[in-house]
């Protein structure tokens, strides 16, 4: 039990501790499985399954990856859309005892091959359409085995005739290759059924993928516990149970969309409506029609769906609770958002939260019946948060900036292969538990609410999604033209931050619109759409610190100035 903390005043019903039952997420899937057998688990663009269908799925799909070679110890590489077998085979994994790396379905032939060799992946889970970036990634990998399946594999006989004209019949056919086994031959066959493996629940299930605070992609290694505590710590703040239906608009690569969309719901056994690609006319249309209680998502989800006609038509008394993450919430999309809830029938308040991909994904939020402006919340049961005294691990005064620090159980084990890093942000505090050091800038008021200030890793968040900044720049760097790079983020109204690179260009290239067009499409080969530069502006040099680094700091603060002279940017939509 934690000690008395100010923000327990404002919990309300919400226990100040939980009860956290030591099993693994398939264990948990399958206690949902025997209590409410009968309810639907998922739904999928209109294909529904049970919880007794789904656990015997899962079964079949532990039976088939172990047939190929998966066991206890070992690692799958996850990349999906948020759809059944992603969601299927990360249960399977689990019973095995193995370890889902789970990355996104658009990574480049170059990401893909250092996710492989960064996770140790033997055998890796994709959509057929993507065969030919594995196919290529995979000959300098420890992956030999790949899993194949279709989008239309889950869909109804009319939506894979409608998937087949629009997109299905421009996928490439996929040669023959005795590496390649198809998802639906192997849901369908018979192997060996597998017991569930010896999983402890604090064993590592899980890998993320976060920019830590070198600015490069980091695999965070996440136990079972982490995910159970984050479900049931998020069940208990938004009042969830087995009546609720989540529409799981974020992806399974993330841990909100992971950690709350999709096990979280299983846990509690509610309908996850999972949703494999996000337009705003599709998520008005799945509000409409399938009457979601909880709706989870960005900032650009809410400001979008706050201009869309049929949102605003809707009946939204179905919704529960809403809760937004991943990026800074401005005040006037939560005010819009909640206006047009109220004048549709419904009574909810958009709850902004903090959190982070080291401890699975939010951790603290605005309590349901409070509402302070510009605070990000109050720590979530079991989870303790404190301010420290940048680069120390001196608690600071309240009121004053500094570093937040988290300690619980959804703080992750570590990073994976890497001991320094791992040591630089889970630190052992004078009071002997090992406290999480976000790198986030915040401050703490009296009553226990926290003031988000600024992240003080160097990342971009781009519509919900990490963009490493160095990862961006090693591209630019490896064209011709390009001496000198500096990639930061730009305040943006539709993404909260878009992409932005300076370039110091070679001697001899041009420094016009057409260079600049070519660098931004040599980007595009390489790093996903929400990495490559939106703006490329070129300089005759970059500022430098005094140790000869590139001041990026120096280039946002130009970048703002000038934004705020031109009348596009006054602070208001960011915090």
């Amino acid at each position: 039990m934690l000690k008395n903390r100010p923000w327990f005043d404002h919990y309300s019903n919400i226990p100040h501790s939980i009860d956290y039952p030591s099993v693994t997420m398939y264990e948990s899937v399958m206690l949902s499985a025997t209590r409410v057998p009968d309810k639907i688990a998922w739904d999928f663009m209109g294909t529904l399954c049970t919880y007794e269908k789904f656990a015997k799925a899962i079964c079949q799909c532990a039976d088939a990856l172990a047939t190929l070679g998966l066991k206890k110890g070992d690692t799958i590489t996850i990349s999906m859309p948020t759809s059944p077998q992603g969601v299927i085979c990360f249960y399977a994994a689990n019973k095995l005892g193995a370890v889902a790396s789970m990355i996104h379905p658009l990574s480049t032939e170059k990401e893909i091959e250092f996710y492989l060799n960064l996770s140790n992946s033997s055998m890796a889970l994709t959509l057929d359409a993507f065969y030919d970036k594995f196919n290529a990634a995979m000959e300098k990998t420890p992956c030999k085995k790949l899993i194949l399946t279709r989008i239309g594999d889950y869909l109804s006989p009319v939506k894979q005739f409608g998937f087949w004209l629009t997109k299905g019949r421009k996928i490439p056919k996929v040669p023959r290759d005795a590496r390649v086994s198809w998802w639906d031959h192997l849901m369908k066959a018979s192997f060996p059924k597998q017991e569930k493996a010896p999983m402890e629940a604090d064993d590592t299930a899980v890998i993320l993928y976060s920019g830590g605070t070198t600015g490069k992609p980091k695999g965070i290694l996440l136990s079972n516990m982490n995910f159970i505590s984050e479900g049931m710590m998020v069940a208990a703040w938004g009042k969830l149970d087995d009546t609720d239906a989540i529409l799981a608009i974020l992806p399974i690569f993330h841990g909100f969309g992971l950690g709350v969309c999709v096990n979280a719901a299983f846990m509690g056994g509610a309908k996850s409506i999972l949703v494999p690609q996000f337009t705003p006319e599709i998520v008005a249309k799945l509000i409409r029609t399938k009457q979601p209680s909880v709706i989870i998502g960005v900032p650009t989800l809410y400001a979008a769906l706050n201009k869309n006609k049929d949102f605003k038509k809707a009946d939204l008394a179905c919704l529960k609770a809403s809760f937004c993450g991943a990026d800074s919430l401005p005040r006037v999309v939560k005010e819009d958002f909640e206006a047009i809830v109220r004048s549709r029938g419904g009574n909810v308040k958009l709850l902004e939260g903090y959190g982070l991909t080291e401890a699975v994904t939010a951790i603290m939020a605005m309590p349901m019946d409070t509402y302070r402006p510009n605070s990000i919340g109050v720590p979530f049961s079991n989870m303790d948060a404190k301010i420290v005294r940048q680069n120390t691990t001196e608690e600071a005064p309240l009121g004053k900036d500094g570093e937040i620090c988290l300690c619980g159980p959804a703080v992750m084990k570590g990073y994976l292969n890497q001991k320094e890093e791992t040591e630089k942000t889970l630190k052992i505090h004078a009071d002997g538990k090992t406290w999480l050091h976000t790198g986030d800038i915040a401050s703490q008021d009296k009553e226990g609410f926290f003031y988000f200030k600024l992240r003080q890793k160097r990342m971009i968040k781009s519509s919900g999604m990490n963009v490493y900044p160095t990862q961006v720049e090693d591209v630019l760097y490896r064209h011709p033209y390009v001496a000198d790079a500096c990639v930061i983020g730009v305040p943006d109204e539709e993404q909260v931050e878009r992409v932005k690179a300076f370039v110091v260009l070679k001697k001899g290239a041009l420094p016009d619109a057409a260079t600049a067009k070519d660098l931004i499409n040599y980007c595009h080969k390489d790093l996903i759409k929400w990495s490559c530069p939106r703006n490329i502006e070129f300089r005759e040099s970059l500022p430098t610190t005094l140790v000869g680094k590139v001041a990026f700091k120096t280039l946002e603060d130009q970048e703002l100035k000038s934004l705020r002279q031109k009348g596009e940017y006054t602070g208001d939509n960011l915090r």
